[in-house]
């Protein structure tokens, strides 16, 4: 049961006995109460995104369901935190973030909507599409960096050194909140929700997940799903304290890069998560054609990556109710053509 101090903020679904949770940490707690208040007041900026079930045949008495953050406003779940963060920063204050894309373009289109000005930093990597679309918000763009941390850096500098206010992409605990907001939906859409699977990133995303999903749902497990080729974040989690990796090339570009020193997703997501799966590159591709070609739906790598995690050993979650979260699709044309028709 709850205690009684955080009850009036955070209540579970009506599918959702309190008698069946147990008390999560302060930390937890704090998250998803900040979920719920930033729920109602983003509700009229964002979309409560479907459920989608899975064609793919299943094992009996298994479920497999997407939940489509692939459908939002700016093609990923990016715009809840985006959202959730700008409604707190004064209209004078000049703005300034960075992103692979994601962020930047949900930052660009929350922006426009409340005045805000706003730069982002985009790294050297960052998809021409992505570019174009936050440009066509009248988004500053600023190209630095060789991936989305060394982009991350210089944004934190010129915020220093200029004024401006920064809005990290994942290490901000109103954007975790905001981000959160998709687990309250997803408990809300599905009667029955046994396993989740997240990709990890800089771990806003799974972070503010899990942290409603553990307050309203703690049996459900959450299942993070962590690309070979930028794995910071688990690597982390299992060194117990930040750490340094390597960053190659990846499909899915959502999810590259570092954490910040001191960030606040490495004590959640180590919280919050049940598991680590590992997924190569030829797994996300093998994931993005199931979703192309099986589930009719074209994503970014990023959202294949949490499929991949899924399908690394599918018979251990037989008999089981699966959500893969699609977090997104804006995607490079070219690339993601070549990897679903190869």
């Amino acid at each position: 049961m709850l205690p009684s101090q955080w009850q009036f903020l955070v209540r579970p679904p009506s599918n959702v006995k309190e008698t069946d949770m147990t008390a999560p940490s302060d930390l937890i707690l704090r998250s998803a109460a900040a979920s719920v208040a930033t729920h109602r007041r983003i509700a009229p900026l964002v979309s409560k995104t479907p459920i989608v079930s899975s064609r793919m045949s299943l094992p009996k008495d298994t479920g497999l369901v997407y939940k489509c953050e692939n459908f939002q406003f700016t093609g990923s779940f990016k715009l809840r935190g985006a959202s959730a963060k700008l409604a707190g920063v004064p209209l004078d204050r000049p703005v300034i973030t960075a992103s692979s894309g994601n962020h930047g373009i949900a930052c660009s289109l929350a922006a426009q909507k409340t005045g805000h000005k706003l730069t982002v930093v985009l790294p050297e990597t960052v998809i021409a599409s992505k570019r174009e679309k936050i440009e066509s918000f009248g988004t500053r763009v600023i190209i630095a960096g060789a991936d989305s941390s060394l982009a991350e850096v210089h944004a934190q500098q010129l915020a220093q050194s200029d004024g401006y206010t920064y809005i990290s992409p994942y290490n901000d605990a109103e954007v975790i909140a905001g981000q959160g907001t998709i687990g309250l939906e997803l408990i809300e859409q599905m009667p029955k929700l046994d396993t989740v699977f997240i990709a990890m990133g800089g771990g806003g995303l799974i972070s503010g997940i899990g942290a409603v999903i553990k307050a309203f749902s703690p049996s459900t497990l959450i299942v993070g799903v962590s690309a070979t080729s930028t794995a910071a974040l688990a690597a982390s989690i299992e060194a117990g304290e930040i750490v340094e990796t390597d960053h190659l090339d990846t499909l899915a570009d959502g999810v590259a890069g570092g954490v910040d020193a001191g960030s606040l997703t490495l004590p959640m997501a180590t919280e919050v998560i049940d598991d680590v799966v590992y997924c190569d590159e030829a797994q996300i591709a093998d994931a993005l054609k199931i979703l192309a070609w099986t589930e009719n739906m074209i994503v970014e790598g990023a959202a294949a990556l949490a499929l991949a995690g899924y399908l690394a050993n599918p018979s251990r979650y037989a008999g089981l109710t699966n959500a893969v979260l699609l977090c997104g699709a804006n995607y490079d044309q070219t690339r993601v053509h070549n990897a679903i028709s190869g």
